[in-house]
């Protein structure tokens, strides 16, 4: 049976937001708050665990990362401050393409959800500030599913709040090993890494990228030429 892709899942910072190391720029300022400054021992150890684990929940990271569940609030809570911030400031910018992806799969009937690891407050900061509520039909946080990446809770939860008839009715996107396999774990019929954000291809081919795209601008036509069978 022929089964058409009716829900594109989509990464936020990296394969839709330009990252630009924003997103580590914000963890650096959140272990500094914690006593972790730019000349500890402890800091390249740790910035090598957050990129490792780019594209999961970030309170999990930090959770790894000082395995004390208080100071993994409070860190989490200086890392979605200084987000935010960045937010405001205006430093974050849509990657091309990705507003008339957006577009062009609601057109052809295929719905939007956007995934993140950020807390819902910064999440809807996020995408008011670029104005792309209108764009799409779903944001989720993994506060709102349950787990966040590399479970597969984002993307099932997105799959049953749009009334999505399959799972291999679902396409995901995303520029993080962990994207990878949360696609992979959840069933969804296409399971793409892009190049725009934290992992390289070997990175993203090695977690079991169905193919790995330059940037989000390819996602339609690679949808277009895509056939599916359960």
């Amino acid at each position: 049976m022929n089964v058409d892709i009716q829900l594109a899942v989509i990464d936020l910072a990296g394969t839709s937001v330009a990252d630009d190391g924003l997103v580590e720029a914000a963890f650096v300022e959140a272990v500094g708050r914690l006593g972790v400054g730019p000349d500890s021992d402890r800091l390249p150890e740790m910035m090598a665990e957050v990129r490792r684990t780019m594209g999961a929940s970030k309170i999990s990271v930090f959770r790894s990362l000082f395995g004390d569940d208080r100071l993994a609030h409070e860190a989490n809570l200086a890392f979605e401050q200084a987000y935010a911030d960045m937010i405001a400031q205006g430093l974050c910018q849509p990657l091309p393409g990705a507003e008339d992806t957006f577009r062009q799969l609601r057109q052809r009937g295929v719905k939007v959800a956007l995934t993140t690891g950020f807390a819902p407050a910064t999440r809807n900061a996020l995408l008011a500030k670029l104005g792309w509520d209108d764009l799409i039909d779903l944001a989720l946080s993994p506060i709102d599913a349950g787990r966040g990446r590399p479970y597969p809770d984002l993307i099932l939860t997105a799959l049953l709040r749009l009334g999505v008839t399959h799972v291999r009715a679902v396409a995901t996107l995303g520029d993080t090993a962990n994207d990878i396999r949360a696609g992979l774990a959840a069933g969804a019929g296409i399971v793409l890494g892009v190049l725009t954000g934290a992992h390289d291809r070997p990175t993203l081919d090695g977690a079991g990228a169905d193919a790995v795209l330059t940037d989000i601008s390819g996602l339609v036509p690679f949808l277009a030429h895509s056939s599916l069978t359960t």
